[in-house]
């Protein structure tokens, strides 16, 4: 098991380039000069994933008017993400990361404690980027209940 990268405010987000929902192909870069919140999920259509990502949704009118754009990130395949998002009504980008190799670099796969057992796999995390591509905030190892209220009281948006 390979030691998990952990990123810290200030530091440079690692840069992506990785296919949404729509096949459309999004990278880090394309909203550099807008703030980003990205989060990583487990497993689409799963139940705290689908909660977690539902929240997101009602939240994204209320983080863009503040300046943020939401992107949402799983090791699913772009097409599972397409009947997630559409199941759902997501319509923020929602990238496919089959190889996980975004998710390591931003810590977002490792070796985790899963009911009881030690397992590698997706570690759920929310990274605030600033306009800069620098990381404003990391949470990870977050449960997906209440994560949004979290975020938004953390971006003070909780008023």
């Amino acid at each position: 098991m390979t030691e998990r990268v952990i990123l810290e405010p200030g530091q440079p987000a690692p840069d992506f380039s990785l296919q949404d929902q729509d096949g459309n192909t999004r990278s880090l870069a394309d909203f550099r000069g807008e703030k980003v919140v990205l989060f990583f999920i487990p497993e689409a259509m799963t139940p705290a994933c689908t909660k977690e990502s539902c929240e997101f949704q009602e939240s994204s009118d209320q983080l863009a008017t503040a300046g943020y754009r939401v992107l949402g990130m799983s090791r699913d395949s772009v097409e599972r993400l397409r009947r997630f998002a559409d199941r759902d009504g997501l319509e923020y980008p929602f990238l496919s990361d089959p190889d996980a190799a975004v998710h390591r670099a931003y810590g977002a796969y490792g070796t985790k404690n899963s009911y009881g057992r030690i397992v590698e796999g997706v570690i759920r995390s929310t990274f605030v980027i600033d306009a800069d591509g620098l990381i404003e905030h990391a949470l990870t190892n977050i449960k997906a209940t209440g994560h949004v209220a979290r975020v938004l009281k953390l971006l003070g948006l909780d008023a």
